[in-house]
């Protein structure tokens, strides 16, 4: 089935993007929607811009190889899967597995710069942003980054402090006022999660009217 509805989420790193996707997944079937993380189009290491300590940022727009998300996406809409190798961040020791996407009545696409590449924000029907106090998505990052990603608390730190925050300054937040639906994520989703998952709902009832 070609897709119907593409649904964008950004927000600042540690706002909850992934687990909001993730929840969105699994509350529809696994045959309604396809979920793409711009996690799994960074460039190879060696592309990637160093600051002037020598660290890789990751958290720049061109550190995402967004014309191969937007042929990807494009290939979705026209009714073709598409694969990918789901990126490992800084655990070198892992092979990373080959994903493969099908198309789905809903693509689901996450990343911090999902709003900023103006190819991809073109073709959102709809558009969630994230937003969490800074020293909750902080506490996050880290828990998130030690356990699941193999950095330090140093490591992490900095890289929030240098190049997390500047960029969702810089890059992210501007882009606020673009968006469908604002939603506060300092804790939790329970309250949020039905409305939207409603919302959906019903504008895929639309546009299969269409």
């Amino acid at each position: 089935m070609i897709p119907q509805l593409i649904i964008g989420i950004s927000g600042g790193s540690g706002s909850g993007k992934t687990f909001l996707a993730n929840q969105l997944t699994q509350y529809f079937s696994k045959h309604q929607i396809a979920q793409v993380s711009l996690d799994n189009y960074y460039l190879p290491l060696d592309a990637q811009v160093k600051d002037e300590q020598g660290v890789e940022n990751f958290d720049l727009p061109e550190a995402i190889d967004h014309q191969r998300l937007y042929s990807d996406l494009i290939k979705l809409t026209s009714g073709k899967s598409i694969e990918l190798k789901e990126y490992q961040f800084n655990q070198k020791e892992v092979v990373a597995k080959t994903l493969t996407i099908k198309p789905c009545p809903v693509i689901l696409v996450e990343g911090l710069f999902t709003f900023y590449y103006p190819q991809l924000s073109k073709l959102l029907d709809l558009k969630i942003f994230l937003e969490a106090p800074e020293d909750v998505m902080l506490k996050r990052r880290i828990a998130r980054d030690l356990h699941l990603r193999g950095y330090t608390l140093n490591e992490v730190k900095y890289q929030f402090e240098k190049h997390a925050l500047p960029a969702y300054k810089k890059y992210i937040l501007p882009l606020k006022n673009q968006v469908n639906l604002l939603i506060s994520n300092q804790h939790e989703f329970d309250e949020s999660l039905p409305l939207l998952c409603d919302e959906i709902e019903q504008r895929l009832k639309i546009v299969s009217r269409q």
